[in-house]
């Protein structure tokens, strides 16, 4: 069985450089837009939590990048993200396509808001 990733240096460092390059940019996006989050490994993705609750989380996977803005960090985002593949929570930033790090910046930037009580804007 193999050993859990215990920080997101290990996570990013799993992938393919080009796929590496990708992770990189959320992070910092994530770092600069949250630089008060604090960052792990949680359902074995970087997460972070901004004052003990969860901000957002990614994830790597074979065609695409997952994005996670919970609980409601999406719904704000509907429009701007009805191009891609939705679940519930979550976007699939397809990797064969140009990443949207502007509105991954912006739904972090709402999802700081939000976690700190505070009115946000789009």
């Amino acid at each position: 069985m193999k050993e859990p990733l215990k920080t997101v240096d290990e996570y990013i460092g799993n992938f393919p450089q080009e796929t590496q390059k990708i992770l990189q940019e959320i992070r910092e996006i994530i770092q600069k837009t949250a630089p008060e989050s604090v960052e792990n490994i949680g359902y074995g993705m970087p997460a972070y939590k901004l004052n003990g609750k969860p901000l957002v989380y990614f994830a790597a996977f074979k065609n695409h990048i997952g994005f996670y803005a919970t609980p409601n960090g999406h719904a704000a985002f509907s429009q701007e993200l009805s191009k891609y593949k939705q679940g519930k929570g979550s976007v699939q930033f397809p990797t064969d396509q140009p990443i949207p790090f502007d509105l991954i910046e912006k739904i972090v930037k709402f999802r700081v808001g939000q976690n700190s009580g505070k009115a946000v804007k789009k």
